[in-house]
This record gives C-alpha cells, sequence and structure tokens, in this order.
C-alpha cells in the first residue's frame, strides 16, 4: 500500500465542522456531571496586558501561575509554567488554554499566538497522574471532563483561523504535542525529543495523534505509534511533524521578530521564521534510514503479523534497531497496541471523537461510551 510523502512544510489541518457535525455533537454531549454546553461559549476572556498569570476559573493558590499570558502588540505568548513537572498539562492549564484561544479568536486585535514551556520541556503530556489519583478516589468525572476539555482544546488548535507558532524546545511528549502539532507552525530544535509511549502505559496515542500520525511518510506513524519511537527534532522536521528547525540558540531572536508581527497572513509568519530556519541532517542511526523496512514490516494487517515480520528481518539482519523495537513491542500492551493500530490505519477526521469514546471506555469509570470503528 503506497502512500505519499509529505514536505516537511505541511500544514495539518481540519476541515472546520459546522455544528450539526458529529464532531461537535459528541462534544456537546454531555457526560454526566460534565459541562452541557460548547466550552467556547461559557469561558471568560483572558487578560489583556503586559506578563500576568491566568487562573482559570475557580482555581487557587499555586494553580493560578500554571500558564502565563505575555501580551506584545498584536501577539499573545502563552508559556507553560510547570518546568519541575516539565510543564505536563493540569486541568488549570487546559482550562486556561481554551479560554485564551476561544476569547483571541474573536479578538481583532490579536493576529499571531506563540507557545513555549519554561524549563527544559516544552511538555511532557497530560497529567493524567491527577485523573489516577481522582479515579482512586472515586472520582471519574475529574478524568471524563479533563479529557473531554483536552480533546477539544486540540481540535480547536488544529481548526484555529489564526496562524499558531509552538517553539518546541526539549520535550514534547503525549499532550505536548496535542497543543502544538495540530498549529500552523511547529519549530523544533537540536534538543527536542518527541514521543507518543502511550502504549507502554496501557494507553494509547490519544489527542489525535491518528490524524497526523496517519500522514507520515509510509507506514513511520505506525511505527512511532506502537514502538513509542522517541524522534529528535530532525527527524521530526524530515517527516513533516515539524514545519521548521531553528538552532536553539537562535530561538529568543525568532521570538523577537514574531512578536513585532501585525498581521496574520501566514505567508509572513512563515517567511519570518524561514529567515532563522535551517535544514537538518538526519543522524545516520536515524530511524528514517530504516524506511524500507518499517514499511515492509508495519504495513501489516495486525499487530502479531507486524512482530512476526520484525522477527523474520532479524535473520537477514543484525541491526540492534529490529531488535530493540521487537522489544519496545513485547513489552507494551497487546490491547494498547491494537487499538493504535486500528486508530491509525482509519485516517479519521473524527480522531477526537474517537479517542474520548476509547478513553471512557477503557477507564475503571461508573459511565461508558458506546465505540463504534
Amino acid at each position: 500500500m503506497a502512500r505519499g510523502l509529505p514536505a516537511a512544510t505541511t500544514w495539518l489541518s481540519y476541515p472546520r465542522p459546522t455544528s450539526s457535525s458529529l464532531l461537535v455533537f459528541l462534544l456537546r454531549r454531555p457526560v454526566p456531571g460534565s459541562l452541557q454546553r460548547h466550552p467556547r461559549a461559557r469561558l471568560p476572556a483572558p487578560p489583556e496586558e503586559g506578563m500576568a498569570s491566568l487562573p482559570p476559573a475557580g482555581a487557587a493558590g499555586a494553580d493560578s501561575d500554571q500558564l502565563l499570558v505575555e501580551a506584545n502588540d498584536s501577539t499573545r505568548t502563552l508559556i507553560l509554567n510547570r518546568p519541575k513537572q516539565l510543564n505536563a498539562l493540569s486541568s488549570a492549564m487546559i482550562m486556561g488554554l481554551l479560554r485564551c484561544f476561544t476569547a483571541y479568536e474573536k479578538d481583532d486585535g490579536v493576529k499571531l499566538l506563540i507557545m513555549k514551556g519554561k524549563g527544559r520541556a516544552f511538555c511532557a503530556g497530560g497529567d493524567v497522574a491527577a485523573v489516577v489519583r481522582a479515579i482512586n478516589n472515586g472520582s471519574w468525572k475529574y478524568g471524563a471532563d479533563f479529557f473531554r476539555n483536552e480533546f477539544l482544546l486540540n481540535y480547536i488548535i488544529a481548526t484555529y483561523s489564526k496562524p499558531q507558532v509552538s517553539l518546541l524546545a526539549g520535550i514534547v511528549m503525549g499532550g505536548g504535542a496535542g497543543v502544538s502539532l495540530h498549529g500552523r507552525f511547529r519549530v523544533v530544535t537540536e534538543n527536542t525529543v518527541f514521543a507518543m509511549p502511550e502504549t507502554a502505559l496501557g494507553l494509547f496515542p490519544d489527542i489525535g495523534a491518528s490524524y497526523f500520525l496517519s500522514r507520515l511518510p509510509g507506514f513511520y506513524g505506525e511505527y512511532v505509534a506502537l514502538a513509542g519511537a522517541r524522534l529528535d527534532g530532525a527527524e521530526m522536521h524530515a517527516c513533516g511533524l515539524a514545519t521548521h528547525f531553528v538552532q536553539i540558540n537562535r530561538l529568543p531572536s525568532l521570538e523577537e521578530s514574531l512578536k513585532k508581527v501585525d498581521t496574520s497572513n501566514p505567508f509572513v509568519v512563515c517567511g519570518i521564521i524561514d529567515q532563522f530556519a535551517q535544514q537538518p541532517s538526519l543522524k545516520e542511526n536515524s530511524s528514517l534510514n530504516r524506511l524500507e523496512i518499517i514499511n515492509k514490516c508495519f504495513s501489516k494487517r495486525t499487530v502479531e503479523e507486524i512482530i512476526s515480520a520484525l522477527e523474520q528481518e532479524t535473520s537477514n539482519s543484525a541491526d540492534e534497531w529490529i531488535a530493540s523495537t521487537i522489544q519496545s513491542l513485547k513489552k507494551a500492551s497487546p490491547t494498547s497496541l491494537k487499538i493504535s493500530l486500528r486508530s491509525v490505519s482509519l485516517r479519521n477526521y473524527l480522531c477526537s471523537k474517537l479517542y474520548y469514546n476509547l478513553t471512557v471506555y477503557v477507564c475503571p469509570w461508573e459511565y461508558s461510551c458506546f465505540i463504534v470503528f
């Protein structure tokens, strides 16, 4: 089965639905105890001037500074501010981002959004530890609301009418990919590390990952999803997950140039980033240099066939990468592998609906959704 090779500057985009679409219906459909209406109509406006913390509704104390907003003329810089937790997305941060994105899309004075993380990570994923604690305490509602709001945020970013630039310095995993890779511009560096490690944790790559993973070269997306492979910045750029590669020491200058933007024209924004970008070289041991083997093995229809094909390759090659990939697959949850393979192969526009149903279903909550593939 042949697949086209996307250019490194591919802009991932979702169709913007009407209010009667299935996805909006799902996001409006209430899980018991959750919001009854689309959050866009309920979220208060974010702060407009200077550097300010953005407390979510009802938050207090330490939660109030988890998301910072910097206003510069026509740009807004959103800063994920939980460096000790590698900027893992809390419920407060997700709600804050929802409020920012919905408010700034309606504000004609805001032309461009920049997103970055404080410390050595952009974002290491969602704060699922908080979800697990809530479930262990008998509250499934927190988790249902958490994932509903997270997936809604991913969808809003993917269909956003104004350009967003994500500066992906450091770790980008799970939920961190959801708030960045669906955006218009994804800038990586030599210290960027990306992965979707969910199959090793008994889950599956969610946050709309099947949409962008299924559009990678060949069957590279299946490999990344199932094996939880780690990619560096050069690999992200080469396969199309990133639009630009910029040296880490040039990011501050790029950011300052972007803050002077007074237009929502994506070609103007792209031109500014192009001035700082370069074409990186893949390392010799890059998995992209093994795309022929990946396509041969990960094009199989079942997980068992994929593992069998990889094991057959070991008889023809002493490449340690093959043995390492087999080991990763055998350590992962078999159910998670099957769900991940199926979801990526669907290449589904309605992946947020699918993931929400699946997430609610696999968690030990009192409420379960009907799943349709």
